[in-house]
């Protein structure tokens, strides 16, 4: 369940919506890192997170399009040597209309193995975003497609970001994120997050980062009713060309 077969229908999504324009210019983004805890929404579900993923974007005709797969390996359960995988698909498309950008995508979750009980996910996002000088808001609502026992009960986030420019190479990274349940009308994490993005060569940088998640959800039966703080921590490798 992350925020984004190595094949995916996402980037030739993207590739085939830019091949008539010849202005259009498609970027890529390779990624791979390691994370403490595999944290999704506040709720931790699993040890030593191991994740590879590719990225696809460009502009289309006033048109923002990205797709990209991610693939994860971690221990469900913390107590065995067990490994349980995770492989996300998601798009997106976004358009700025000046006084916010607004975007909606569309994101897959296909679970291996035993991985949440396997069985797969579907969400549909609708998404606001807004420059706001001192950071970036956003507010964004995931609509469970498939409902089953594990959905979000009509998942909503707002969050904020900024980053501060320390040097050339040196970029840090700051945000965090407050996750609310529609249906359920309750608080689900309340999560900050610290990253530090080190450009070490042209197109290639390393990001060390920390994350620390409050508990708040209250709701009986939802997956953050017996949820606990946690803290996290990993470091990201990615390259763009």
């Amino acid at each position: 369940m992350h925020n984004y077969c190595k094949t995916i229908g996402a980037l030739a999504a993207a590739s085939a919506l830019v091949a008539g324009n010849a202005n259009a210019e498609v970027e890529y983004e390779l990624h791979t890192g390691y994370t403490s805890s595999y944290l999704f929404r506040g709720v931790e579900l699993g040890d030593d997170l191991v994740e590879v993923g590719v990225d696809a974007a460009a502009e289309w005709n006033g048109l923002s399009i990205s797709g990209g797969v991610w693939a994860a390996a971690f221990d469900q359960d913390g107590t065995s040597n067990d490994i349980d995988s995770e492989v996300d698909l998601y798009t997106e498309v976004g358009k700025d209309f000046g006084f916010a950008t607004a975007s909606v995508g569309y994101i897959y979750y296909w679970n291996l193995d035993n991985t949440n009980g396997g069985t797969d996910d579907q969400e549909v996002y609708f998404s606001l975003s807004r420059d706001l000088g001192f950071a970036t808001a956003s507010l964004t609502y995931f609509w469970d497609i498939i409902e089953n026992d594990g959905g979000n009960e009509g998942y909503s986030e707002l969050a904020l970001s900024r980053a501060f420019e320390l040097n050339q190479c040196l970029t840090l990274n700051v945000g965090g994120n407050l996750g609310y349940l529609i249906e359920g009308g309750d608080f689900t994490a309340l999560t900050t997050k610290v990253s530090l993005d080190w450009g070490f060569a042209e197109h290639a940088k390393l990001s060390p980062f920390a994350a620390y998640s409050i508990a708040l959800g209250e709701s009986t039966g939802s997956l953050w009713n017996s949820t606990e703080n946690e803290f996290v921590a990993g470091s990201l490798l990615s390259v763009g060309f």
